[in-house]
């Protein structure tokens, strides 16, 4: 499976970042695939952002679901992540992941995921 990050590198302070994975090597919709967002602010560690599932069923972090919705095109074979209301604080290199995991499941750090893109720097400022 190969995962590529694409979107815009630039956002302004108030708006919606908006970005897609492109996986290849599988369908999005194989059974017990969990499709990530995780993203790394300078100086600091990862953190997840939210998943969604092989079942179409998304979940967000707790800190950041207010703002964040991820969905999917089962036509392109992408994931797509939308984060409202930005501020430069959201600025990171945002990746997305993914892990198989058979049975009940809910893979909410960035240590369970073993497929990364190569990540896309976001900064947010006017």
């Amino acid at each position: 499976v190969q995962l590529q990050e694409s979107g815009p590198g630039l956002v302004k302070p108030s708006q919606t970042l908006s970005l897609t994975c492109t996986v290849s090597g599988a369908s999005i919709t194989t059974n017990f695939y969990y499709w990530s967002w995780i993203r790394q602010p300078p100086g600091k560690g990862l953190e997840w952002i939210g998943y969604i599932a092989f079942s179409g069923t998304p979940y967000y972090s707790p800190s950041l679901k207010n703002r964040t919705s991820i969905s999917r095109d089962t036509s392109k074979n992408q994931f797509t992540l939308q984060l409202s209301a930005v501020t430069p604080e959201d600025t990171a290199v945002y990746y997305c992941a993914s892990k198989v995991i058979v049975g009940y499941a809910h893979p909410n750090s960035p240590s369970d995921y073993d497929t990364w893109g190569q990540g896309t720097q976001v900064t947010v400022s006017s």
